[in-house]
């Protein structure tokens, strides 16, 4: 339909006019406001509405409060309230007299405008201010004491146990030295006679001239000599008792029950034949292996070693059997234990060798460090060119910077207590030191792992000068070597040395660009290219290592 028609409309009588009527269709769906339909015909007729657009109610937001019957209703309540007392007033008037003894006059007081009423308020606050203030700077001043008292009584603390634990590992190492037990502590003893040696050299150059100084370093040679002699004498008794030791770890090793961790964490042992065997062993060796124990023991022991050999019949066995025999036939002709003393040796000796065979004991094979197939070790040998022996690679200290193989331990050791006489047990202790941090980074490292001792002791002197990079300190037993930078791995040239308080201080520390001044990093930047330079190999060696265990963990 059209939005537009025409109508005509009569005017006159006689005249009619033609209007345009525009046509609104409505803009929104027309309300059914009832209506009826036609019987006959069927036609729906409607009830009419305006054609003005209805008046749209403002939403509020909340259509329940506007309908509901508990907001429309008006709920009443009536309730009587009464004061507590009932009084009234009063007055004097005839016949009745009211006293005026109890009251009070009442006059007005001065008019306070806002401005002094305000005044009087801000000069109430700060006195207020002034109290408060005076209350938290002495609460302030006295919690400053007490943190300064505190740390004056926790720097004193430190003082006083830095200064303890140094008297105590000079006491360490002077016992060690009066007497000396390992390896290191012979390098104590070693260095200490070099520096007496020094010292008496400088002495005698400096007060002496001519013939007499030829005497003196003559004197000086043959004391020398005589302190070597007897340092070796002990040496050799020493080395028996941690040969003794050692053979007692390594039996101890062999009967050791297999030990697994659990789910729950609980360690599970189980014993299986040949460590009950290996335990049997070790408790025989044990007991011919004591001294000062009574004939009938002895024999007793003897006999129950006698047995235990005779279950394999070969030519050691034999010879153990017949030094028991001999053994037993002497002691009971009440022969002296002095003239027993090489047969027993003989015997423990033979039956440690007996021990040692995998056939006999075969939880042995498993710890021996030459197996029984010697086509082994053909792929792990090495060729030492100063003792002329071949030798595993274990027995090799290879420096990270070195070219070839070099010497083997044993040869270094004894070149050093020769010659320079060199103590490495600090720098044995900071490397370790090292590998145990580092090994707590759980990031893969791997350079730290192919410095060695004298790598250490090189990184130590030459380019940190044996000191710390920011305290000066060159106590060793208090430097370390940590990471320069915590985010990459340890390497040389990502390196510092500290002392133990300010290697915790730097670990902490998350931008080292404004924590250190410009000075101070470049001359740390310096000290790790001298580092490069030294160790060109470790690069190279280092991604290695790195691809062999990404290959490991990819398969």
């Amino acid at each position: 339909m059209p939005d537009i028609i025409t109508v005509r409309v009569q005017t006159d009588s006689d005249s009619f006019q033609d209007l345009t009527v525009k046509i609104e269709r409505p803009t929104y769906r027309k309300p059914f406001l009832g209506g009826f339909k036609h019987s006959i015909t069927g036609v729906e007729f409607h009830n009419a509405g305006s054609q003005t657009v209805p008046k749209k109610r403002p939403d509020k937001g909340i259509i329940y409060y506007l309908i509901c019957i508990f907001f429309q209703t008006v709920f009443e309540k009536n309730k009587l309230q009464q004061t507590v007392n009932t009084t009234s007033t009063q007055m004097t008037k005839i016949g009745l007299y009211v006293s005026n003894m109890t009251d009070k006059i009442i006059r007005p007081g001065k008019y306070v405008t806002a401005d002094e009423y305000h005044k009087r308020r801000l000069e109430a606050v700060i006195v207020l201010q002034t109290y408060f203030r005076r209350w938290h700077a002495i609460n302030l001043v006295q919690n400053i004491r007490e943190k300064k008292r505190l740390r004056l009584e926790w720097e004193a603390q430190e003082e006083l146990r830095k200064k303890k634990e140094k008297e105590e590992k000079l006491q360490s190492e002077y016992r060690r030295r009066q007497n000396p037990k390992t390896k290191e502590d012979y390098e104590l003893l070693y260095r200490a006679l070099e520096v007496w040696r020094q010292e008496e050299t400088k002495r005698i150059n400096e007060s002496l001239s001519g013939t007499e100084r030829k005497a003196a370093l003559c004197g000086l040679l043959e004391q020398e000599a005589q302190l070597i002699a007897s340092i070796n004498r002990y040496k050799l008794d020493t080395d028996e008792e941690n040969r003794q030791q050692a053979i007692l770890r390594f039996l101890g090793k062999c009967a050791q029950p297999k030990s697994w961790k659990a789910f729950d964490g609980k360690i599970t042992e189980m014993d299986t034949p040949y460590t009950l065997r290996a335990r049997e062993l070790l408790e025989i060796y044990r007991s011919i292996s004591m001294d000062d124990i009574p004939k009938d023991e002895r024999i007793d022991v003897l006999l129950t070693l006698r047995r235990t050999v005779k279950e394999h019949d070969c030519k050691l066995t034999q010879e153990i059997v017949e030094l028991i025999d001999r053994e037993v036939d002497l002691t009971m002709r009440d022969v002296k234990e002095c003239n027993l003393e090489g047969l027993r040796k003989r015997i423990c000796t033979l039956f440690l060798q007996y021990i040692k065979t995998p056939k006999f004991n075969p939880e042995v094979a498993k710890i021996l460090k030459v197996p029984p197939d010697p086509l082994q070790l053909y792929n792990n040998v090495n060729f030492c060119r100063s003792c002329k022996n071949y030798l595993p690679s274990s027995e090799f200290a290879v420096p990270a910077c070195s070219r070839s193989i070099g010497r083997c331990r044993l040869c270094c050791k004894v070149d050093n207590e020769a010659r320079k006489r060199e103590a490495f047990l600090k720098y044995r202790l900071m490397l370790k030191n090292l590998r145990e941090s580092e090994a707590d980074y759980q990031d893969g490292a791997k350079i730290v792992y192919l410095i060695q001792q004298q790598d250490m002791k090189y990184m130590v002197e030459k380019i940190w000068d044996c000191q710390s990079a920011l305290s000066a300190c060159d106590d060793l037993y208090d430097l370390v070597m940590v990471r320069w930078d915590k985010h990459q791995e340890w390497s040389p040239w990502n390196t510092i040395l500290l002392t133990k308080d300010e290697a915790d201080a730097h670990l902490k520390l998350c931008n080292l660009q404004e924590a250190y001044e410009a000075v101070f990093i470049h001359r740390i930047n310096r000290k790790h290219i001298r580092a490069k330079k030294y160790f060109t190999q470790i690069p190279g060696m280092a991604s290695i290592l790195h691809r062999s265990d990404d290959q490991t963990n990819t398969s």
